[in-house]
């Protein structure tokens, strides 16, 4: 098959052999792509080779032939956000999700549009946390894991007041006043979920538990493998997110 034209966003690149890349983007048209960059070594290729940095994005032509395509152009179609600290980071993360859990060659155009609207709030120095938040409601949406955030597993509509964990297959779930102390510990604010479901910005002291409920329905999809980007956090010792929300919280 052969892609031209096609837009995209670079997530990760790695050299492979002496001279080449291996890269992956999020596509317009077909979701996410495995592609082999050769010879983007030397002088005149450095071009290329700055339009396969991560969170860049591109277009290029390229042949598929098997799981990965050949690279044969690319070419930056804006400057990526100049990100440090902590947005650098929280650009990393958006990146890492992206990979592990968007499947190959399977198109996506919501979660493309979804990325781009993340890759341009960071770069636009948005809240970071709840940029992600944002991105990960998105996310499991366009993949098929989304919720319906106003009402919760049972069709009951959300109470503000009421506490609620997230449950990876049936949704947001009703903490009771008798329920132990870990489960609250990773629970959301009702009024935090129905924030979420209105696209609007949280209070800050709902942002964290929806970090913390947001992580557990991810860890699920994930699988026994974390993300580098939350073991980077927790030894950084950033695990929450201030009242402004503009920390990662991740």
């Amino acid at each position: 098959m052969r892609l031209t034209a096609e837009s995209a966003f670079v997530l990760h690149a790695r050299p492979w052999r002496e001279t080449s890349l291996l890269v992956e983007v999020l596509s317009e048209r077909h979701g996410r792509l495995g592609l082999v960059a050769r010879g983007v070594q030397g002088p005149k290729r450095q071009a290329l080779r700055a339009a396969l940095q991560p969170l860049q994005w591109i277009r290029f032509d390229a042949v598929q032939t098997g799981e990965l395509a050949r690279l044969n152009t690319a070419e930056a179609m804006d400057v990526a956000p100049r990100l440090g600290g902590e947005a650098m980071l929280s650009g990393f993360y958006l990146n890492e999700l992206t990979l592990r859990l968007a499947p190959r060659q399977d198109p996506a155009p919501e979660l493309y549009d979804a990325y781009a609207r993340a890759r341009q709030r960071l770069g636009a120095g948005e809240p970071l946390a709840w940029t992600l938040r944002r991105y990960e409601r998105d996310l499991l949406e366009a993949l098929g894991f989304g919720f319906d955030w106003h009402h919760d597993g049972d069709g009951d509509p959300i109470d503000p007041a009421a506490r609620y964990r997230l449950d990876p297959e049936h949704g947001p779930r009703r903490l009771l006043s008798d329920r132990g102390h870990g489960d609250r510990s990773s629970a959301a604010t009702g009024r935090g979920l129905l924030a979420l479901a209105d696209d609007r910005l949280p209070e800050g002291d709902d942002l964290p538990g929806l970090r913390r409920a947001m992580r557990g329905v991810l860890a699920h999809h994930l699988g026994p493998r974390g993300l580098k980007s939350w073991e980077m956090l927790s030894e950084l010792g950033r695990v929450a997110a201030p009242r402004d929300g503009h920390t990662t919280g991740e």
